[in-house]
């Protein structure tokens, strides 16, 4: 799961990078593992920083100033497809066609495929493991087909139509093309999210359209007086004072230069299914994604959620109820506040958090995941000592952090413990952008509901059920073309087709590769690991510039 923003502003001797540094930290809970920024400047020079880190450590004062021009995209990563290396972080670029670079979210099931085509037929060079970099040089390629000297809307439209056809899986991506504009687009299924905003810059254009471009153009160019942000959740549109916040639609593409905005249905009609998995967790509660805001669906799920803890508990216990309604933070907060108002039981926070601490679900190895659990939160005797405790969680996944959570409250004096979670139980892997690499890791994985409690150490799991999570979000949502959602992680049913045994067994085996790489990085092993270079990095291992300080690496 990654995040990513583009912006394009109106006045050329503003620089766009705050504000892109700005937005990337509002979606730093997307991805903590690397960020980067690469901007446009003058005579369409590019200008770039990326580095593996958090947003605030990689975007100092001396790292911003380095980066010129009004139009940027930027990317935060967390890695499902790739390794963790320096090379790995986004955005990607490449110098040829029209000097382009790309940053996605998501993740694609038919690399092998691409990688064959781009290597034996396109004699595109790739150079990382990252889908992204496919991608990316799919749709150079496909504008290289041209011929041109220089593209228009219309070539950039064809492109990304071709790209629909050749790429299968999830991807909401933003490139610049320099000197030219920003283009995002999304998959025809609309897995990952992806929305844009406008803000006033000047004094507004005279006519509000101009002639299409050719007779088969479709909807009319709006010209633009306006600065445009794209971003993946609609909250960095909020905070960075843009507004009229709209979802970019599956299988749409979208370019914005400084004169004109185009829109265009570039894909093939498909079922429109968004990965339910960013309302359960990874999105932020003040986003609204394709219409559904994330706080209403998590305070549905807390009100579906109470039934089914009310119906279990009669019927697993003969009645004994509990005593305390205690949320594991963050992300369950809202649901937990809502179901204990349902049953008429207290809520309390009975764990504190360290904020310091990442998220110990897009953490890299059970080991760190485990240690990291106890040093992000801390019960308190208070709330625990001599009760009968429900907790609840957005959803178990490995659980790893689970099974923690529960000592700590038996440690801190629980007479009983309870586990609900938001989500049904997960069972399958997630091909489209989450890292659920190994089914086997999967605590649900072949086991019961009685099989898990025992296995994370509760005395009783509950479980949302599937309708009741589908419910939660459809009845909060404002889209009436949003009916169903890609629910693989817990049905096996996976929205694109095209997912294979085969397949799954290749991507556990490489996230798995993954997993050990990172660790040993972590461990200081970094020297013995081979890595891969990208581009403009040129093997460097620290922060770096396209043409920043002179174009050489910068070290911190």
């Amino acid at each position: 799961m990654c995040g990513i923003i583009g912006c394009i502003l109106q006045d050329t001797n503003v620089e766009v990078a705050v504000e892109l540094a700005e937005g990337l930290s509002l979606l730093q809970h997307r991805g903590q593992d690397a960020c980067g920024i690469v901007t446009c400047g003058p005579r369409g020079r590019l200008f770039q920083v990326k580095s593996n880190g958090m947003v605030r450590d990689v975007f100092d004062t001396q790292a911003i100033s380095t980066l010129r021009g009004c139009m940027g995209i930027g990317h935060v990563r967390y890695p499902t497809a790739g390794s963790s290396a320096h090379a790995e972080a986004q955005p990607f670029y490449v110098n040829s066609p029209y000097g382009i670079t790309f940053a996605h979210n998501g993740n694609l099931i038919n690399t092998l495929e691409l990688r064959a085509f781009l290597d034996q037929d396109a004699h595109r060079h790739i150079n990382t493991d990252s889908d992204s970099e496919l991608l990316l040089n799919i749709f150079a390629n496909n504008l290289q087909k041209t011929g041109k000297f220089r593209i228009n809307e219309e070539d950039i439209f064809t492109a990304i139509r071709d790209l629909t056809k050749q790429c299968k899986g999830a991807y909401a991506c933003v490139a610049m093309i320099a000197g030219f504009g920003i283009v995002a687009f999304r998959d025809p299924n609309g897995i990952r999210p992806l929305g844009y905003g406008v803000r006033a810059a000047g004094p507004p254009v005279d006519g509000l359209t101009s002639p299409p471009a050719g007779p088969n153009d479709g909807p009319r160019k709006q010209k633009t007086g306006l600065d445009y942000l794209f971003a993946s959740e609609s909250v960095v549109i909020d905070a960075l004072g843009f507004s009229d916040f709209v979802d970019v639609r599956p299988g749409e593409a979208v370019i914005v230069t400084r004169t004109s905005v185009s829109r265009r249905q570039v894909a093939e009609p498909a079922t429109f299914a968004p990965d339910i998995f960013e309302y359960v967790y990874f999105a932020r509660p003040d986003s609204v994604l394709d219409g559904i805001s994330v706080y209403r669906s998590r305070m549905a799920m807390g009100e579906m959620l109470a039934a089914e803890v009310k119906r279990t508990l009669e019927a697993e216990t003969g009645g004994e109820g509990v005593d305390v309604v205690i949320p594991v933070p963050d992300t369950s907060r809202v649901a937990a506040l809502q179901l204990a108002q349902s049953l008429g039981i207290p809520y309390r926070e009975g764990f504190v958090k360290n904020r310091y601490v990442g998220r110990t679900f897009i953490m890299p190895g059970q080991q760190l995941r485990r240690k990291n659990v106890r040093r992000k939160l801390n019960a308190m005797a208070l709330e625990f000592a001599g009760k009968n405790v429900l907790l609840v969680d957005d959803s178990i996944v490995r659980g790893t952090t689970s099974k923690e959570i529960v000592q700590m409250a038996r440690d801190a004096g629980a007479k009983r413990v309870v586990f609900a979670s938001c989500a049904p139980a997960i069972r399958y892997s997630n091909v489209y952008g989450i890292d659920m690499p190994s089914r086997t890791e999967l605590v649900a994985h072949d086991r019961t509901e009685a099989e898990v409690a025992s296995a994370i150490g509760a005395d009783l799991v509950i479980y949302q059920t599937l309708p009741d999570l589908i419910s939660s979000c459809t009845q909060v949502s404002a889209n009436p073309a949003l009916e169903t959602f890609d629910c693989s992680v817990f049905t096996g049913e996976y929205v694109t087709g095209g997912v294979s045994p085969e397949y799954l067994d290749h991507l556990e085996q490489l996230r798995n590769d993954n997993a050990k790489l990172k660790l040993a990085t972590m461990g200081g092993e970094a020297a013995q690991v081979p890595r891969g270079c990208s581009g403009p990095m040129n093997g460097a291992d620290d922060t770096v510039g396209l043409f920043n300080m002179g174009g050489g690496a910068r070290r911190q």
